[in-house]
């Protein structure tokens, strides 16, 4: 299995909460014994609907699911994961998954990727809208960080501050509110209104955070005048 470095893809939103492993792939499926060819029982009941997402030729070639709350629910059958990798699907975004969903995915290849409610909201609005080429790498991209963050987290025994800097890290916010999502395990809490207006070199966690999260003010053109100057030979 090829590790995932990057999904970039067309959306296909399913804003519906609750989606089970038996509405994702009937049990009947079940029965058989290869772990491909699976594609063509993805939400084998929907599908009949001609109505149903999956049947709209805009999204044809999505290898993103938008999916609701709490996807993946119900039994433990890894069929479900298979069923969504063989009809091209790369990753699934949501505010929640199953645990045992997300452990399966991740054993096969599949993204799950956790955001807020209103990050969600925004993804579906735009997709709704007909921005049907929308690139949701930036999901990827955040989802990325907070797995380096967990990594060192463990590896330091502890965070005691997150700091954002440059040219994303100073001057992105809702990249910073994106990559806070769920670090709250790591005693690390954003204060979203002062993310959203904050200046340079500024803590916008919140005063309760065990940790703080920092913005600090990069100045990279002089970073990069002084290599310049140490390339020519001259002093700084």
């Amino acid at each position: 299995m090829e590790p995932i470095r990057l999904v970039v893809g067309r959306a296909l939103p399913l804003p519906r909460a609750d989606v089970d492993t038996d509405q994702i792939i009937p049990s009947h499926w079940l029965k058989r014994l290869e772990r491909t060819g699976y594609g063509a029982g993805l939400f084998e009941a929907w599908r009949s609907d001609p109505g149903f997402v999956l049947n709209d030729p805009r999204y044809r070639g999505a290898s993103i699911l938008l999916a609701g709350p709490n996807f993946g629910c119900g039994s433990s059958r890894e069929h479900a994961v298979w069923a969504l990798r063989d009809s091209g699907f790369r990753a699934v975004v949501s505010t929640r998954f199953a645990d045992i969903f997300k452990n399966n995915a991740l054993r096969n290849g599949l993204l799950t990727v956790e955001v807020d409610e209103p990050t969600v909201a925004l993804l579906f609005d735009a997709v709704r809208a007909g921005h049907h080429q929308a690139q949701l790498a930036l999901a990827v991209y955040t989802h990325r960080v907070r797995q380096a963050i967990g990594a060192l987290a463990v590896t330091l025994g502890g965070v005691d501050a997150l700091v954002f800097t440059a040219g994303v890290g100073e001057h992105a916010g809702k990249v910073r509110e994106a990559v806070c999502v769920g670090l709250e395990c790591l005693g690390l809490e954003l204060d979203v209104h002062a993310n959203a207006s904050c200046s340079p070199d500024m803590d916008v966690a919140k005063p309760g955070s065990r940790g703080r999260i920092l913005v600090i003010s990069t100045r990279e053109d002089v970073t990069m005048l002084r290599e310049m100057i140490q390339v020519l030979g001259g002093n700084c």
